[in-house]
């Protein structure tokens, strides 16, 4: 281990000793480093280094049994457990999990560095397969849960052991790709009449692209307030406390550059934490910092199914934390519950 490496070890051990129940991404951020180079400082203490094999080391794990997946970005935390079903890497665009449960679009162009990673615990030991970008970024992790096959982890760690298993990590800079056309240079009248014309949810990224706006641009420039409006970020509290009290399905979105996550069915128990709103059910749970939200917004889009509803949450670099949408499939309008608990808002 070098002398930089032991270095930051000590300071991670000194900074947990502190304050016990820090975060491991929020210890990084301390630090000045990236949590990829936190959790290399254990390689041979309960972290293994795995091959960078990611659509293999993924189709493996329905064999854990039931876990819990994470996926987060810098305000918003999505943790869902199940099964890990119907594994599809066959597009070059995007690898799918299609699950009642687990249910995940995952790029994995951003993915580049895997650790499976054994923390001691006093009734039992907690593994996870951790996934991180090329900047050292968290893109997505899965811990094992009580109704998990340990044995299998075991076999899956083995299988993909990496040759190298040095505690040195390097990491690049990821540029943010935020920057913005005035809006004098978009052809606006043409960006609108395409929104109109909308037959489905996902042509809406391609349109963006076509015209080069932004996602918040594109709100603002929507063709009327019925297609897109502000709202305030209290009202995130207001939906989710109602869907819960209706018992109403939803679907809540939350994504980094590597991985989107979804949640489709009820929320139950919402509740406070310091600036944090949370959802903490048996299999879902959801944290999200309202102190960082910048811009909140319900976007309608018309598709051959009828029009469909959502939130849309922003950051103040107009990077979007999550999205609300009532639950749906293709070939079904939305549900009129949810149009109503949005319009009261």
């Amino acid at each position: 281990m070098s002398t930089t490496t032991e270095t930051l070890k000590s300071q991670w051990e000194a900074l947990k000793a502190e304050n016990p129940h820090m975060r491991i991404r929020n210890a990084a951020e301390k630090l000045g480093v990236s949590e990829a180079e936190l959790v290399a400082t254990s390689i041979g203490e309960g972290v293994t280094r795995l091959r960078p094999e990611f659509a293999a080391i993924l189709t493996e794990v329905e064999k854990l049994s039931k876990v819990m997946a994470l996926t987060r970005n810098d305000e918003c935390v999505h943790e869902r457990k199940g099964v890990y079903l119907n594994p599809d890497f066959s597009s070059p665009h995007a690898g799918l999990f299609v699950g009642e449960d687990i249910d995940l679009r995952i790029f994995l162009s951003a993915w580049d560095k895997a650790y499976a990673v054994v923390e001691k615990g006093e009734d039992r030991d907690k593994k996870s397969l951790q996934f991180f970008g090329k900047d050292g970024l968290a893109i997505h992790k899965i811990y094992t849960t009580r109704d998990s096959n340990d044995a299998a982890f075991d076999v899956i760690v083995e299988q993909f052991k990496s040759d190298n298993q040095s505690n040195e990590e390097t990491t690049v800079a990821v540029p943010l790709d935020i920057d913005e056309k005035p809006d004098s240079e978009i052809d606006v009248d043409g960006f609108k009449a395409a929104w109109i014309d909308l037959k489905d949810t996902h042509e809406f990224f391609g349109m963006l692209r076509k015209f080069g706006v932004t996602r918040t641009q594109a709100l603002r420039l929507a063709p009327s307030e019925e297609h897109a409006h502000k709202i305030e970020k209290d009202a995130i509290v207001k939906m989710l406390e109602g869907a819960a009290a209706q018992k109403l399905p939803i679907m809540c979105f939350v994504g980094n550059r590597g991985n989107i996550q979804i949640h489709t069915g009820l929320v139950r128990k919402t509740m406070w934490h310091n600036n944090w709103f949370n959802v903490m059910d048996p299999d879902f749970n959801l944290h999200l910092d309202m102190d960082k939200i910048a811009q909140t917004w319900i976007v309608r889009k018309p598709t051959e199914d009828g029009v469909v509803t959502a939130i849309e949450v922003f950051n103040e670099m107009g990077e979007i934390i999550v999205q609300f949408f009532g639950k749906r499939k293709p070939g079904i309008p939305e549900l009129t519950e949810w149009r109503e608990l949005v319009a009261s808002l």
